[in-house]
């Protein structure tokens, strides 16, 4: 995965207030820290962060260029806080990161293909831990389950990884496994027991 360069502000407005202003600026409130440094408190265009991350996912790298700064700047989000009804981005948090440099990074993980006939796949997680070079983060991982029958289970250690990464998790670190759907006879017999337990009730009540 490539940088991605942004421009940013210098942030001096801080608390609710300040935030709140800078969104309605068109920008993000973030804050920039690592490897030693002073965090830095900036704001990041919003349109294009936003841009970044769907196209690269949670984890871009960033190459942001500091208004009145000494340079550019390669930084991972960290952390971010996002508004679910508005769909806007409330805060990021930005860590400094070299080249060459492996970072620990949670990775989501997408199942692909179909599992066995009356089967039903239940997700443990949908990201997986991993360490990678800071510049070569991938920004997903595929892990097939074509055919799987019941009772299978698809561990850390099955996942073929991007190369030059490494797991961050055990293993056995369970992702995802593979049950027995029920039957419609199974279903339906089951409604018959819960309209039998329900029938038995009201005649108990009645009595």
């Amino acid at each position: 995965m490539s940088e991605v360069k942004i421009s940013a502000e210098p942030r001096t407005e801080f608390g609710k207030g300040g935030a709140r202003r800078t969104r309605r600026a068109g920008l993000v409130p973030a804050v920039l820290y690592g490897h030693g440094e002073a965090p830095v408190h900036i704001a990041l265009p919003a349109r294009e962060f936003a841009a970044a991350i769907r196209h690269g996912g949670l984890n871009q790298v960033f190459t942001i260029d500091v208004a009145g700064g000494t340079g550019a700047t390669l930084a991972l989000p960290k952390a971010i806080q996002r508004d679910p009804i508005k769909d806007t981005y409330e805060h990021v948090d930005l860590i400094i990161v070299k080249r060459g440099e492996k970072v620990q990074v949670d990775v989501p993980i997408n199942l692909v293909g179909e599992a066995a006939r009356n089967t039903l796949v239940q997700n443990d997680s949908t990201t997986l831990s991993i360490t990678a070079e800071a510049m070569h983060l991938p920004s997903s991982i595929d892990v097939s389950i074509e055919g799987l029958e019941a009772g299978a289970q698809i561990t850390a250690g099955d996942v073929v990884l991007p190369e030059g990464s490494e797991l961050a998790v055990d293993a056995d670190f369970v992702i995802a496994f593979i049950t027995q759907a029920q039957t419609a006879e199974q279903m339906e017999g089951g409604e018959g027991d819960a309209a039998e337990t329900e029938g038995e009730s009201t005649e108990a009540a009645a009595s």
